[in-house]
């Protein structure tokens, strides 16, 4: 039954149930109970300095596996995707990596400071930053090793597990553009080395094109200033790429000519190929999609009519369409883009779904405004072969038993 169908029987259904109905107070009170929260005052305001969810929403919160590294120094919590409504990630849910755990950086003694092949050397304070003229933009980060421990074959039945390392804000700050510029970049010039201030001075290289078009220097995420795992005073913003480039707690940014070949740029964060060659600076997160409910933790309530929905992204730029599969990728159906459609960020998507509580493989599949459409794993693995660890963007396949119940499984 189509979507507007289904809405009309059942409006009509109700409106014919409740010709036989009395309005009175008494038949209402059958249905509707008065709850004992109802009968006595609640908490009053400033009862908490800084608001909490619902204690009813405890079980939404970011998640450890122990698995991936043993020490929460050097790990990664999880995004709940499947709790979470629009395409903004709370602050207090947005995913963490850390190399070797949160730095405490008093903001008034932090710098950053800006050298190399530059004209003028420049240092700055994040109170100095905001002097100068900001932007806000809404951008998804994503950590390359997204989906990594899947590569194999399905490991977790859990969305949160299989692609949380994945979370969007609106982030303000100061285009590098301007601090560049400001400094005055020297002839020849054709890089950039980003550094944090955390224990392991996790840096990276990344080419001065990207500097100059949308990099930004943040210290501020969903109006508030940055949380302390998310690279509290000042961050670098790379949109659309991998998540270890935007690197947290900024400290330096030197300009030069050519690469540094630093740790995270050469034995780590490369893609090894079957021929043993290994590709270096693949910055880029292709696009990618997945249904966020039905999936493992969200299991299908019963028979009937269901709204699947889902995020789709892409590191190139916008969303251009999403289709979904409920047989397993033999045939597609055009889903509807929900809310706005913006530059390298989260895009969510839905489809409706008649469910006749029989078997059924679900997927969904974008394609991007350059015309990527994302790949099978069949069609990755033909280009990657089975040991390339980051930048998994197949095709994510749930499984519907009769039950109701999901799980992740890979058909190719």
């Amino acid at each position: 039954m189509k979507r507007r169908g289904f809405i009309r029987n059942s409006l009509l259904s109700a409106a014919a149930l409740a010709v036989g109905r009395t309005n009175s107070a008494e038949a209402a009170s059958g249905v509707l109970q008065i709850p004992e929260w109802t009968k006595r005052l609640g908490s009053g305001v400033g009862t908490e300095a800084y608001g909490k969810p619902s204690i009813f929403e405890r079980n939404v919160i970011r998640r450890f596996l122990p698995l991936i590294q043993p020490t929460r120094e050097a790990s990664i919590s999880f995004c709940p995707l499947q709790d979470l409504h629009g395409t903004i990630t709370p602050n207090g849910l947005f995913f963490e990596r850390h190399h070797a755990g949160t730095p405490k950086i008093d903001p008034d003694v932090h710098l950053l400071v800006i050298h190399g092949m530059v004209d003028k050397p420049l240092k700055f304070t994040a109170n100095d930053l905001m002097r100068f003229p900001s932007i806000s933009r809404i951008h998804f980060v994503e950590c390359a090793g997204n989906g990594a421990l899947e590569q194999h074959g399905a490991s977790h039945n859990a969305l949160q597990f299989t692609h949380g390392m994945l979370s969007c804000a609106q982030w303000t700050g100061v285009p590098l553009r301007l601090l560049l510029e400001e400094a005055g970049v020297r002839n020849g010039a054709k890089w950039l080395l980003s550094e944090g201030a955390d224990a392991v001075a996790l840096a990276r290289s990344f080419p001065l094109d990207k500097a100059m078009d949308d990099a930004m220097i943040a210290y501020a995420q969903n109006g508030e200033q940055l949380r302390p795992e998310q690279g509290y005073p000042l961050r670098l913003i790379l949109p659309g790429w991998e998540g270890v480039a935007n690197v947290k707690w900024l400290r330096r940014l030197e300009v030069g000519d050519r690469p540094w070949q630093t740790r995270e740029e050469t034995s780590t964060y490369t893609d090894l190929l079957p021929s043993g060659k290994a590709r270096q600076f693949t910055f880029i997160q292709e696009a990618k999609s997945v249904i966020t409910s039905p999936c493992p933790e969200r299991p299908m309530p019963g028979k009937g009519y269901f709204s699947i929905e889902g995020l789709a992204w892409s590191g190139e730029g916008k969303i251009k369409r999403v289709d979904v599969s409920f047989d397993g990728g033999r045939n597609w159906q055009q889903a509807r883009i929900k809310g706005p459609v913006l530059d390298k960020a989260l895009t969510r998507f839905q489809i409706d779904w008649q469910w006749n509580g029989q078997q059924a493989l679900l997927q969904s599949r974008v394609t991007d405004e350059t015309r990527y459409v994302q790949p099978s794993y069949k069609q990755l693995r033909k280009v990657r072969g089975t040991d390339s660890v980051y930048h998994n963007n197949a095709i994510q396949t749930w499984l519907v038993h009769p039950s109701g119940e999901v799980e992740n499984v890979q058909i190719g």
